[in-house]
């Protein structure tokens, strides 16, 4: 895979993929300028892990829909929600193409979410990491009626490379990933007027998606962020999507600096029995993650439909960098799943 060290356009200016910027970098450097409509996905996910809580947090505009979700799970008792909306059109969402710091947002019925890139500060009650001179703002309010609300105010600190990645399928489908694992977060949750901290030793991850996509997509994603033997580190592992374009979206984070894995893993797993361990296995990988719970999500919208199965759980093994150094990853708290889309 080619290093990318210059800001790119990802399209050309009859809107297909630009060659130049197939390949993969530490930051986002991309300038995603998609145009119109034809099977163009964008979205911002936030996955926030903590010692009592794991909440995911979805932007998305798909074309003819805009996609919402908040979920939030409580650890000590296994009971989770989903509060969500569906847009048509995608109305009241923005996803910016431009390199970062930008801004994205999304407003419904019932819902508001905001993710700001920008300076930490300590003018709300989303309390930065001390010494943190960047990273994103993240702020959610969400009405779920009988399902009850939720509202978050966290703090993402910038901790240093992230994956960005260019998945070529063909000139007209295409897609730019960015994957920034174990960004320290802290702030506070509120679940039905009871509020939770998000303390110190809590993780952040984001995943940024633009680009244009075939109508029938299956892919494995796999998360681990935590501090292991002193060193800070984030397992990226995918898998299916990427088969057969000469790239990946695998790699190993070690105190920020991001080190890809360039050849396919191979995921082993059931998915009629989830809660069974996940592995996946490589050249420079062994890693296996035994959930602690499943989440099962499905969606059928006429034209958009999903079905996505997704293990949290706690990761043991090794990840290599590249320079044959192996990091234990034992106690890395994460996830893997499988999803399945129609979209």
């Amino acid at each position: 895979m080619r290093e990318i060290v210059d800001a790119v356009d990802l399209c050309l200016p009859d809107g297909t993929l630009n060659p130049d910027a197939v390949g993969w970098s530490r930051r986002p450097i991309h300038r995603t300028d998609l145009r119109g409509w034809g099977r163009t996905k964008r979205w911002e996910y936030w996955g926030i892990v903590t010692p009592t809580h794991v909440v995911g947090l979805t932007v998305s505009s798909l074309d003819y829909a805009a996609v919402h979700q908040c979920y939030v799970l409580d650890r000590a008792t296994d009971v989770d929600r989903e509060l969500g909306a569906l847009v048509p059109f995608g109305r009241g969402v923005i996803l910016p193409d431009s390199v970062p710091p930008m801004t994205a947002s999304a407003t419904a019925p019932g819902l508001s979410i905001t993710l700001a890139d920008g300076d930490g500060d300590r003018t709300s009650d989303a309390a930065t990491v001390a010494g943190s001179p960047r990273g994103t703002r993240i702020a959610a309010e969400v009405d779920g009626g009988a399902k009850g609300t939720v509202v978050v105010e966290a703090f993402a600190e910038d901790a240093g490379e992230s994956l960005s990645v260019v998945v070529p399928w063909s000139a007209r489908r295409f897609q730019y990933t960015v994957k920034d694992l174990a960004r320290p977060v802290t702030g506070r949750l509120v679940i039905d007027g009871v509020e939770h901290a998000i303390p110190e030793g809590s993780f952040a991850v984001l995943d940024r998606g633009r680009g244009r996509w075939p109508y029938r997509m299956t892919w494995n994603w796999a998360a681990g962020s935590g501090v292991v033997d002193g060193h800070r580190i984030g397992l990226q592992l995918g898998a299916r999507w990427t088969e057969g374009t000469g790239m990946t979206e695998n790699a190993v984070i070690v105190d920020g600096v991001v080190d890809p894995i360039p050849v396919e893993v191979a995921w082993s797993y059931d998915r009629d029995e989830p809660t069974a361990a996940w592995r996946i296995r490589g050249d420079r990988v062994d890693a296996t993650l035994t959930p602690f719970h499943v989440r099962r999500a499905r969606t059928n919208a006429l034209v958009i439909a999903s079905d996505t199965v997704q293990a949290f759980g706690v990761w043991t093994g090794w990840a290599a960098t590249s320079d044959g150094t192996r990091h234990r990853i034992d106690g890395l708290v994460g996830w893997a799943e499988e999803a399945r889309n129609r979209w």
